[in-house]
């Protein structure tokens, strides 16, 4: 009988774990199933390109797993019991259904995070997904010129979107609101380039303005500031997806499923959680962040532990860290903030159009991986052993 393996998600990581393990296990021993609500694959980290008004190339799935022997499955998961082992789905052609597994990857991820703010969810908008990108965009291209378009949040995503967005739209006031000092996890000099280019596209910045509150034309701070919005972009940090906190894994305090050095439950050793899903330490044992920096590699050793136990093989085991911090800057500039293994800031930034250059080439390298999961590294297909399933170990996978 054929081992089955449910992936739940296609985004970097399930899309990567399910064709890895196609890489790794032969297909008469195993049947993996990739289940998504959508039929396309999202770069998510292009969702700020797609908000600001840029085509996007469309990644069929369907065409991205032609002939490796996963089968895809359009549907949306509704419910998981990882007692009894099942998961239930619901598409728009077959209806409800419920899929048994043996071994399941849970890569559900992580959606906008309103961290309670009132308002938020009535009147901001998100870039989270495609379908809250497409809105904005939507938005965004029915204001006139001068109306103001306030950016809450100044992460990543924040800096990336509204550098973005200054540069597609010239016309339009825009602005960005954070909770501390902008930029304050960067290097002397990353802080600096990033300066010069928020100011250059002309964009107003509001520091230690945590916003309280949120209304259609404005928010207002902790400190009793009231800031005007025509469009307000919420882009304060994920939440994962809440199908988790039904079952009886367990989490973290964050919603997220705790695994060990192999991406496994501890509760449950037949469920592996990888990405915004799973609750892994890093370098310092350290929490990994949400990011595709964190979920590519927890993919590769998911994959690969997966198929060590089953075919009786030998554990992955090299440790996995942080390299640098890639953010885009508009299309023309960018900055890649050199880090720790534990993901603190160093004294050594790349800026400019070269570091623009080579976030595009991280952007494309992570699409590329999902339709490469082995790296381009021939990999002999094993048998699986009968009774490895269960077996203990523990491994880490180089980020």
């Amino acid at each position: 009988m054929q081992h089955r393996i449910i992936v739940l998600g296609a985004g970097y990581t399930g899309a990567i774990a399910a064709g890895r393990l196609a890489k790794r296990l032969r297909r008469e021993d195993v049947a993996i199933t990739l289940v998504n609500a959508e039929p396309d694959f999202v770069e998510r980290v292009r969702m700020h390109q797609l908000a600001a008004g840029q085509e996007l190339k469309p990644r069929p799935l369907g065409e991205m797993f032609a002939g490796t022997g996963v089968e895809l499955k359009l549907a949306k998961v509704t419910s998981i019991d990882v007692d009894r082992k099942t998961v239930a789905v619901q598409s728009s052609d077959e209806g409800a259904a419920e899929l048994p597994y043996d071994t399941l990857v849970y890569a559900l991820g992580s959606g906008g995070n309103d961290n309670g703010v009132p308002g938020v969810a009535e009147h901001a908008h998100q870039i989270a997904s495609r379908p809250g990108a497409l809105r904005l965009r939507e938005r965004l291209g029915r204001l006139a010129e001068g109306e103001t378009v306030l950016v809450v949040g100044g992460g990543l995503t924040g800096l990336e979107f509204a550098t973005e967005v200054a540069e597609a739209r010239p016309d339009l006031d825009i602005t960005l609101a954070t909770r501390a000092e902008l930029g304050d996890w960067l290097s002397p000099k990353g802080r600096t380039h990033l300066r010069h280019v928020i100011d250059r596209l002309g964009i107003t910045v509001y520091e230690n303005a945590a916003v309280t509150a949120v209304e259609a034309d404005q928010v207002t701070t902790a400190d009793g500031r009231t800031l005007p919005a025509a469009v307000t972009v919420w882009t304060t940090g994920f939440a994962v997806h809440p199908l988790a906190a039904a079952t009886s894994l367990e989490l973290a305090d964050t919603g997220r499923i705790v695994v060990d050095a192999t991406m496994r439950s501890v509760s449950h050793p037949d469920v592996y959680a990888v990405g915004d899903s799973g609750h892994a330490l890093g370098a310092a044992d350290k929490p990994l962040r949400m990011s595709c920096a964190s979920g590519t590699p927890m993919a590769w050793q998911a994959a690969d532990s997966i198929a060590a136990r089953l075919t009786g093989g030998k554990l992955p085991n090299a440790p996995l860290r942080y390299f640098n911090q890639c953010i885009s800057l508009g299309r023309k500039e960018g900055l890649i903030q050199f880090v720790t293994a534990d993901d603190r800031s160093v004294d050594h930034a790349l800026t400019g159009r070269l570091a623009a250059r080579y976030k595009e080439l991280v952007c494309k390298g992570a699409a590329w991986s999902v339709a490469n999961p082995t790296m381009g590294i021939p990999v002999r297909r094993r048998r699986v052993v009968a009774g490895q399933a269960a077996s203990k170990g523990a491994a880490r996978v180089s980020a």
